[in-house]
């Protein structure tokens, strides 16, 4: 249905009369970068940005869309890499590239596609509240048409519902007059200004100044840490404070400190520069977006303690490493020269992030890369002093070889003999591993090989949650006790983090993607094995099988090394159920770590709530709580649910509490890249739910008062079907078409800017269902 004034607004602008010329064109900084923030950003943003037309800064906007997609599971060639600020600078470049503009046409504004796309979508109310009409497809299985303006007449005709903002509650009509009057003018585009305080500038000096020191020491050190931070977004302050005023990315630019950056423009951070380079720290431009926001704090202590780990001993170089194929492919030999300890503590101080990098990367964007793991588990260390490659010069050498990894070679054709080669060495690494840590452990492992974050850091303890297309991960110990819980140690760390962030190409080819998915498995189960150790031998074989039921069997005969069932755990265990045992002890020996206790979904009294918080949040603690914790079996809703829902609360003055709820799909085994279905048992799903905005990708949200929240909960436990869940998703849900979406949406952001400054960023909304 179209809007009698929205007509009106067009035939005014078509005819152009003197009182919209007069009209003082609006500012894209002020007036039209909200817009696109509030209406826009939500789907445009990151390597996923539909027609990679990217609206997080002003470049992103000028450069435009492409029909070319960054994620294809199944090309057979690398593409040229499209990184923003990067592998172009100008227009035209990007011209070259055959990215096409949106705001430009020879025809004026009413030629350009971005003008279109938004009359398309103006002209559609969709019923308030209601589902979309099926035939819109959503989600990452949605085929993106990504018209030019030539093109556009066909796409209206084909999509005449798909304007823009895509199926959802659109463009008020303020906010639709703003954008015209501003296109009219011309689409002029303001450059953003970043002013850096004093103090900005000084610890800007102070870091690079660290980074660019000539020896070799100081050279090989500085490409360890550029390579273990390039995706970080960086800022000054302390862990989890408040907000900074900017945040920087870690480059290796063509020019020096004082100059203008120069990005070097490879592939990877380990690749080979062209040029010589200086490590430079670049002010982060435009909106944050928190898929991609994995934050890093730098100030004096950390410096200070970078500085100590890395030179305080007197260790050797003989002469600097190159970017060779080998040498790219295994970090443990390129960085032999830097103590091991140093290296794996800088990992450890910071494992939040470390982890982030590779479950919030750009390789966890779809199902194939996120389903190696199980969707709910936790993550422990080994303590340093407890690792054989830290301690063991000898056995540190021995191994170090044999730790490579696959996937630089991007040859089809070379994809089977390059798995052989890396998948027997890594088994060969872990029966060596195993020799090893018999010999030097005979009674065992113990709890004090377990990192303890020496008495204070909080990273010791990590929950995954795996969202069947993405992932997210916290500190603390989230949830129900987990099926599997994760002991890392440096040579497991490192490789995760080399194989899925540092030599993995989000513009490679179908080899390189599936070569890197493998290794993945590979490591989710060396991560098993760690764990395993600690439990009673006589048990290890049946808690493995239990983890790989049905065709899972097979692989661990044929793929995995053998598990060690002879040598014993220093770990005293009393019950038949030695992992809820583990995982029982590890809350309680190391509560004074755990970042976030959790009495609603482990709530062993009647008092279901966190204790310090004000009284109405216990409130809805204790209400949400009953449905923590629970199977499909005994809470049919479930079945129903998508992976994420947002839960907001609000009291009786407007305060808002979030409850993230997650749904834990359950599987007979996680060891194969495809079928996942075939091995789904969606009669054991759980539901996990906590405080807090803790994913990018919300699925549906639902907004309720306090007053509501019983009976809210009470008709959840009384759904058996769908129409049962669809009433309720009537009454309390906030569908794309709800006449307040945006409000409720952007209240998302606004708690983490409350609760977490440093970690708020606009939510994704491409993954929102049309429940």
């Amino acid at each position: 249905m179209r809007r009698a004034k929205q007509w009106i607004t067009l035939t005014t602008l078509l005819l152009g009369t003197a009182g919209f010329a007069m009209a003082a064109s609006p500012s894209y900084q002020k007036d039209i970068r909200p817009i696109f923030d509030n209406k826009c950003l939500a789907c445009h943003g990151c390597y996923d940005a539909p027609c990679q037309l990217k609206m997080e800064s002003a470049d992103g906007l000028d450069r435009g869309a492409s029909q070319i997609p960054v994620y294809n599971g199944g090309r057979e060639e690398s593409i040229s890499p499209t990184r923003l600020g990067t592998d172009a600078q100008t227009t035209a470049q990007w011209r070259e590239k055959g990215f096409y503009s949106v705001l430009d046409s020879a025809y004026g504004m009413r030629g350009s596609l971005l003008y279109k796309m938004l009359v398309l979508g103006h002209e559609h109310d969709f019923a308030a509240n209601e589902k979309l009409p099926e035939k819109i497809q959503l989600g990452l299985s949605r085929e993106n048409t990504c018209p030019n303006p030539e093109e556009f007449a066909d796409y209206a005709d084909d999509h005449p519902m798909e304007g823009m903002p895509l199926a959802v509650t659109g463009l008020t009509d303020q906010e639709f007059d703003t954008l015209q009057r501003w296109m009219r003018g011309g689409a002029t585009i303001e450059t953003e200004t970043i002013n850096l305080s004093g103090s900005e500038q000084q610890q800007i000096q102070h870091w690079e100044a660290m980074l660019n020191q000539q020896d070799d020491r100081s050279a090989l050190v500085a490409r360890w840490l550029y390579e273990h931070l390039y995706l970080a977004h960086l800022y000054f302050g302390e862990e989890e404070g408040q907000r900074p005023d900017h945040f920087f990315t870690l480059e290796r630019s063509t020019t020096p400190p004082g100059e203008p950056i120069e990005p070097v423009k490879t592939v990877r951070p380990n690749d080979e520069p062209s040029h010589p380079f200086w490590y430079r720290l670049r002010p982060v431009a435009g909106t944050l977006v928190h898929k991609t926001h994995i934050t890093f704090a730098l100030n004096p202590d950390k410096l200070a303690r970078t500085k100590k780990q890395f030179f305080s001993t007197d260790w050797k170089l003989e002469s600097l490493p190159g970017y060779s194929y080998e040498e790219r492919s295994n970090p443990f030999i390129t960085f032999a020269a830097i103590p091991a300890e140093a290296r794996y503590q800088f990992m450890l101080d910071n494992a939040e992030y470390f982890v982030r990098t590779f479950i919030r990367g750009p390789v966890c964007r779809g199902q194939i890369a996120t389903d190696v793991i199980r969707d709910q588990f936790w993550a422990v260390f080994q303590d340093p002093e407890h690792d054989l490659f830290i301690t063991d010069k000898e056995y540190q050498a021995k191994v170090s070889p044999l730790l490579g990894l696959p996937g630089k070679d991007a040859d089809l054709l070379e994809a089977g003999s390059a798995w052989l080669k890396y998948s027997g060495e890594r088994n060969d690494y872990l029966r060596a591993r195993q020799a090893a840590y018999a010999k030097a452990e005979p009674a065992g492992p113990g709890w004090e090989s377990i990192w303890a974050g020496e008495g204070h850091n909080q990273n010791a303890l990590l929950t995954i949650l795996r969202n069947h297309d993405n992932a997210s991960v916290r500190k603390g110990l989230l949830g129900d006790y987990p099926l599997t819980t994760w002991v890392m140690d440096y040579p497991l760390f490192e490789r995760t983090y080399y194989n899925l962030v540092v030599n993995f190409n989000v513009f490679g080819s179908v080899s390189h993607q599936a070569q890197t998915r493998l290794y993945f498995d590979l490591i989710r189960n060396g991560a098993e094995q760690n764990f395993l150790r600690y439990l009673p031998r006589e048990l290890r074989k049946p808690v493995i099988n239990h983890w790989y039921q049905d065709g899972g069997k097979i692989r661990l005969k044929i793929s995995y090394a053998s598990i060690d069932t002879q040598h014993p755990t220093a770990i005293p265990f009393t019950t038949s159920t030695p992992v809820n045992e583990f995982n029982a002890e590890l809350i309680t020996r190391f509560a004074n770590l755990n970042a976030r206790p959790d009495p609603i979904n482990r709530c062993d009294s009647e008092h279901c709530a966190r204790k310090q918080v004000e009284p109405w949040r216990q409130q809805a603690d204790s209400g949400v709580s009953k449905l923590a914790s629970r199977r499909m079996t005994n809470l049919p809703a479930i079945r129903l649910l998508p992976e994420v829902t947002m839960l907001r609360v609000e009291n009786d003055t407007g305060e808002q509490e979030i409850y993230t709820l997650f749904r834990n799909r359950m599987h007979s085994n996680v060891a194969f890249m495809f079928n996942e279905d075939g091995r789904y048992q969606p009669e054991l799903d759980t539901l996990t739910l906590y405080p807090g905005v803790l994913a990018s990708y919300p699925n549906f949200m639902f907004n309720l008062k306090l007053s509501e929240l019983d009976d809210f909960v009470a008709r959840m436990n009384a759904v058996e079907d769908e129409e049962d869940f669809t009433q309720v998703v009537d009454d309390y849900g906030i569908r794309r078409t709800h006449p307040h979406f945006w409000d409720y949406f952007h209240a998302l952001t606004l708690y983490m800017e409350q609760h977490e400054p440093t970690q708020a960023g606009v939510l994704d909304m491409n993954r929102y269902q049309n429940l």
